[in-house]
């Protein structure tokens, strides 16, 4: 009898998985999808160096640091870093004005500590990606000391042009709220920069300036790393006519946010010139088969920014940067709102390419404090779940603040700098800058105790926001991200389809479903108060749903279960779900019914 029994349990137990896998969506058969290259679906996490880790205590970050703390970055799941820059740079814009594209700037160490950290990234699979600025160098550049001396062919590697009308040579402001023209002490021409006038742009009309720029990007992948982020591609070419930039508000001050930069930005010669970088790094592969990565960042409307994936047969970047949840979303943002903004990306983007979603970088507030930190989680949520590639900015896995509190005494930003203390708040990117915050000890275990002072101040909440806090605690922000990248790599999510949808109390939903794999429902209250989720409305076969992972703090726990159509979500909760069908779940349910009454009979 005991024996007889047991089998019977084998039995149902063998049926009960089998119904799963057929009718449910939690079988394990082989996708029929190729690979992804290493890229495809990665997690790419930006550093910016003055603020991750300083080993030598003068309270700036250097590569010795970041090399040092690599294994958080292992430990969190990320496939690739992305480096604010680090090379020679006399930093009037902290790295962004660049006087050698080939030398590491002292401060944050030597060629050898670069080539040691690429080295121990690489030890732990994690691809280096440097940033590269075509756009202009630093006035101190060999280039630019040349071009002002006249000497050689190096006037042409600059933008130079005659005063207008005894003035500068159009109406162009800077990013930076000034003219976007200098004369220096003894000129009679203006040159150009679109930024600081510390960075004068370089002129891509001119063949040996393309030639020079394309020359750094080959030293630099044949030192090994893995591709390049490539900042302001869209300033790099200007109007050859110049002709004056028209207001948008024709009452309103001659400031760069005021013009309509049709002629400074977006012009059809910026996605030549990533073309043609495309086919170097194309051609690296072709030798190795190695992905060299392209990243390209550039503030345009939808249809300018599907351009740099590329046009006909040309290729383009392999991750065109998307800004639209940085742009776009604020706390009055509905389900609409996020829905409107995922599909119009997915419907746009061309065939064959991947999505990427980017929620904060070093110029913008960071997400805990333009959302609220209670908001931080569901988008880490969201950004996770969603098809392609998630970018990270360091210090978002554990829910870092601006740091409001850096006077205009204290401000670095150039951007902040030129204006005055009445407005600096509207214009500085310090905030979104501060040193990393890795413990409650000095500084945040940033910087040596014995530092006289950090570049920027550290956040004054770093005794209690902090990585060494969230690593112990039983759940944390961190911990969420490290569930959500380890997720990211099942095939459902990988290889996918997606569909989202306006669920009833704003709540924003989405499934990610792959035949024989098991479906996943998102959903993500925007709600500051309680509502009820009917899963039904994602999937009108859904018969049982159990919890996958959700936020931390969140009414529902991993491994919870419930009704479908009355799942409760506390205030702006995200949770993720497995979905079973309703034939699996009546399927399991009659076996187990059957096996009941066989077991009966027996006894």
């Amino acid at each position: 009898m005991r024996v007889t029994v047991s089998f019977l349990v084998v039995v149902v137990v063998s049926l009960t998985a089998m119904v799963s896998a057929k009718t449910a969506t939690g079988g394990t058969r082989q996708h029929e999808m190729e690979d992804l290259d290493w890229w495809e679906a990665g997690v790419f996490y930006q550093i910016y160096p003055r603020s991750f880790k300083d080993s030598n205590g003068d309270g700036v970050g250097d590569l010795v640091g970041i090399t040092e703390k690599l294994d958080h970055l292992a430990e969190l799941g990320v496939d690739g870093v992305w480096l604010s820059p680090v090379f020679k740079s006399p930093m009037a814009d902290f790295g962004y004005d660049i006087s050698d594209f080939r030398a590491v700037d002292e401060i944050f160490g030597t060629m050898a500590h670069l080539d040691a950290m690429i080295a121990k990234a690489k030890q732990l699979g994690i691809k280096v990606i440097l940033d590269f600025v075509p756009n202009h160098t630093s006035d101190e550049h060999e280039w630019f000391q040349n071009s002002l001396n006249n000497v050689g062919e190096y006037r042409n590697f600059y933008v130079w042009r005659e005063p207008k009308d005894g003035s500068t040579p159009n109406n162009w402001q800077s990013v930076f709220h000034t003219p976007a023209w200098t004369r220096p002490t003894g000129q009679q021409q203006y040159y150009l920069h679109q930024f600081d006038k510390k960075q004068p742009d370089l002129n891509y009309n001119n063949p040996r300036v393309k030639e020079e720029m394309e020359s750094m990007i080959r030293f630099w992948l044949d030192k090994g790393v893995d591709g390049f982020r490539i900042d302001a591609i869209n300033h790099v070419y200007e109007d050859p006519q110049f002709r004056d930039e028209e207001l948008i508000d024709a009452e309103g001050e001659l400031i760069w946010e005021n013009l309509d930069h049709k002629y400074t930005m977006n012009m059809p010669d910026c996605y030549n010139l990533i073309y043609d970088w495309r086919d170097v790094f194309d051609e690296y592969k072709a030798k190795d088969s190695m992905t060299r990565l392209m990243m390209t960042e550039a503030y345009a409307d939808l249809e300018q920014t599907m351009l740099w994936y590329g046009s006909g047969n040309r290729k383009g970047a392999h991750i065109p940067f998307n800004f639209a949840m940085i742009n776009r979303l604020s706390n009055d943002s509905r389900a609409e709102d996020f829905k409107a903004i995922v599909d119009e990306w997915l419907d746009a983007m061309p065939a064959g390419q991947q999505a990427n979603w980017v929620l904060g970088n070093h110029d913008r507030p960071r997400i805990a404090s333009r959302f609220g930190r209670n908001r931080a989680a569901g988008f880490a949520v969201l950004e996770m779940t969603l098809p392609g590639i998630a970018v990270v900015y360091y210090g978002e896995e554990i829910g870092m603040e601006d740091n409001r509190a850096i006077t205009f005494e204290e401000t670095q930003d150039p951007q902040a700098a030129n204006t005055n203390p009445e407005v600096y708040q509207q214009f500085t990117r310090d905030p979104v800058r501060t040193p990393f915050q890795w413990d409650a000890t000095a500084y945040a275990g940033f910087s040596a105790s014995s530092a006289p002072k950090t570049w920027l101040p550290v956040h004054p909440n770093y005794a209690q926001l902090n990585l060494a806090a969230q690593k112990t605690a039983s759940d944390s922000l961190y911990k969420l991200y490290r569930r959500l990248i380890e997720l990211r790599k099942e095939h459902t999510f990988q290889h996918g389809q997606f569909r989202s949808q306006v669920m009833l109390n704003n709540v924003f939903g989405f499934t990610r479903t792959l035949e024989d794999h098991q479906s996943y429902a998102v959903v993500v209250n925007l709600n500051d108060n309680s509502v009820n989720v009917d899963l039904r409305q994602l999937d009108a076969n859904v018969g049982r749903a159990t919890v996958a992972l959700a936020t931390p703090g969140a009414r529902l726990k991993e491994g919870d279960q419930g009704e479908v159509d009355r799942i409760v979500l506390d205030a702006y909760d995200a949770v993720v779900f497995e979905l079973a069908s309703s034939a699996a779940t009546i399927g399991a349910s009659v076996i187990l019914m059957m096996f009941a009454s066989i077991l009966r009979s027996f006894l």
